[in-house]
């Protein structure tokens, strides 16, 4: 990297382009604090930064970012193809200012055909693909990735329980009795004729639906004809469940077997795009998005954007269409092919079903863009409320609200939640397992406390004073907090104010705490202040309103982690805290045993006798439940 310079943007720029080559590649701009403010590729390294030594000819966000660059940096690339794929993982590495911000990327549960067992398995999958086997998605949401795999059980009969308990199964389950899995674990089926009702499942999701419900229709007729009217009636119910699947999209398309539309809409400096993902001519569901870009870019510049960031851990399918034609589309569809290791086509289409199938991405732009845009406007007068109803400088950006949860001590958690001016933030959600042995079961100030001084030390760490006093971007949701909601009375205030005291705090944090009212009833609340005597808001104000959702959404997250904590912790079995105790050896000593609890009572030579447990490893079995 070159040293940082106090000359004016222009001249620094004039200083690199002398020695750029005349190649692609990828350049990012620095600004006086070192932090990249913007991330380019270029056909021509040496012509586009060139375009940076003047102001002429730039709009005022491009000015803006060539007076505020102090340094740059440069790769070069083989292609441009390269440069833009390289641009668009930097970009959603380093977020800068004056880049479009993919936001919110959550990834996409998928349908997995996992084919690593002999009886595959259909199961959902989220995250890294390190299974074998075949992938189906993305599908928008969790809800219609459980609905589709409870369809295809019915119709394909595959099971979804995981390799342990399939091999520990000694007669069917329940899936079987209501004829949602052929039982493969027990031999109701063979491996081949199971491995047939694979293959079909797969050929059904790949969009080959007709072939599969034609082979089952003909299947049912003649079963009917040779009076097996039980075996005619399970393969209709299958043929049902398979119409159910392909009924379950808000629209069908059939010129498009699979195909990503994207549309983009801007209102009010927002813009907002839709994803709809069709896959086997189905709709399997639909995601808005609100990128992060200046409001003087056209809306082909953000979507082009948005597109390279949207697949850079994604597999494109074979066709995209668009809203709004992209900026040199021909790059981009060479770029994603790469990605994807076979043709990608990018369209814009203009008649026929295809533009249909956009139009209606774009209306769901339009209104999901309004519905956003009124939301806001509520939020931006519920915090201006807020800060004129408490005494704050300005209305917060950002409030945190903390609680806790257990069982007399037990299955202890802390909840956060965080919400701003476009509401809840739950990416921003974090959960505490309580951690210390020091505090006594039960004791809520205790908790509290190592909740706030695990929160705080990681931000006190991670961010500088003067990156929290002059956020870049004001229309984000800040690191740091302004206001902390404290779900307690003066005892839980005093806990938090002399936990917080340990810290040099760069900025000033504002504590409220609510308190519950009279026989616990909402409406009765009392607010405790810094400065203030105890106070009640009225019945029916707005902000009394808002806060008590903000309460009771910390209480609802910290009751449902408390919950699933809990629930993990009943079905966990102590033989699996044991080291070298597979699934194998487990169902060795359950099936001579009976139960977890007869094998922690069993003697050294019980252990030993049993077939598979060696000598070795029945002594770490017996020494792990009589350590004393």
């Amino acid at each position: 990297m070159s040293e940082a310079t106090t000359s004016p943007g222009p001249e620094i720029i004039k200083k690199f382009v002398k020695a750029l080559p005349n190649g692609p590649g990828v350049y990012r701009m620095f600004d006086d604090a070192q932090n990249v403010i913007y991330v380019g590729k270029a056909r021509n390294l040496k012509a586009r930064v060139t375009n940076y030594t003047r102001y002429e000819g730039n709009s005022i966000r491009i000015g803006r970012m060539i007076s505020a660059t102090r340094t740059m940096e440069f790769v070069t690339t083989n292609t441009e193809s390269e440069a833009l794929l390289l641009e668009a993982n930097m970009i959603k590495r380093l977020k800068p200012r004056y880049n479009v911000l993919l936001r919110d990327d959550k990834s996409f549960p998928y349908i997995l055909m996992a084919m690593e067992h002999e009886a595959a398995e259909l199961t959902k999958h989220r995250g890294v693909r390190r299974k074998k086997g075949h992938y189906f998605g993305p599908f928008a949401s969790v809800t219609a990735v459980n609905r589709t795999i409870t369809s295809l059980q019915k119709a394909f009969l595959l099971r979804n329980c995981s390799d342990s308990y399939y091999e520990g199964r000694t007669r069917p389950c329940l899936q079987h009795q209501i004829k949602r899995c052929a039982a493969p674990c027990t031999g109701e089926i063979s491996i081949e004729d199971y491995q047939l009702l694979v293959d079909d499942a797969v050929k059904f999701l790949t969009g080959k639906s007709r072939t599969v419900q034609s082979n089952l229709s003909e299947e049912m007729q003649k079963a009917a004809e040779n009076l097996d009217f039980e075996r005619a009636a399970l393969l209709r119910d299958r043929i049902a469940a398979l119409s159910l699947i392909q009924g379950q999209g808000d629209m069908s398309a059939q010129s498009v077997v699979d195909a990503d539309i994207f549309a983009i809409h801007q209102e009010a400096g927002k813009f907002c795009i839709q994803v709809f993902f069709y896959r086997a001519h189905q709709n399997w569901g639909n995601r808005a998005y609100y990128p992060r870009a200046d409001k003087s870019l056209e809306e082909r510049e953000v979507l082009t954007a948005f597109i390279a960031q949207f697949y850079e851990a994604r597999v494109p399918p074979k066709l995209i269409l668009l809203s709004h034609d992209a900026e040199e589309p021909k790059l981009l569809a060479e770029a994603l092919a790469i990605r994807a290791e076979r043709k990608v086509e990018i369209l814009t289409p203009q008649r026929g079903e295809k533009r249909t199938l956009v139009k209606n991405a774009l209306n769901n732009a339009r209104q999901a863009l309004g519905r956003q845009l009124s939301e806001t406007a509520s939020q931006t007068q519920l915090l201006e409320g807020m800060a004129k109803t408490f005494g704050l400088e300005q209305p917060p950006r950002r409030i945190e609200v903390y609680d806790n949860s257990h069982i007399q001590g037990t299955n202890a958690v802390g909840g956060m939640i965080v919400a701003g001016r476009e509401g809840f933030s739950k990416k921003h959600y974090r959960t505490f397992n309580i951690k210390s042995t020091d505090i006594t079961p039960g004791d809520d100030f205790g908790m509290m406390r190592e909740v706030l001084e695990r929160r705080f030390t990681r931000l006190v760490n991670e961010y500088k004073p003067e990156e929290i006093a002059e956020d870049a971007d004001k229309e984000t949701l800040p690191d740091w907090p302004d206001v902390l909601l404290i779900d307690g009375g003066k005892g839980q205030m005093s806990a938090v104010r002399e936990t917080l005291k340990q810290f040099n705090l760069p900025q000033k944090v504002t504590l409220i705490g609510i308190a519950k009212g009279e026989e616990r009833n909402a409406g009765r609340e009392t607010f405790i202040l810094e400065g203030r005597e105890p106070f009640m808001l009225p019945a029916r104000d707005p902000v009394l309103y808002y806060v008590q959702r903000l309460r009771d959404e910390a209480h609802r997250f910290a009751i449902g982690t408390h919950r699933a904590k809990r629930s993990k912790q009943i079905v966990k079995n102590p033989l699996d805290e044991i080291e070298g105790i597979g699934p194998t050896r487990k169902k060795a000593l359950l099936s001579h045993f009976g139960s977890a609890k007869a094998v922690s009572g069993a003697t050294l030579k019980d252990l030993q006798s049993i077939s598979g447990i060696s000598t070795q490893m029945a002594q770490i079995i017996y020494d792990h439940f009589n350590r004393s």
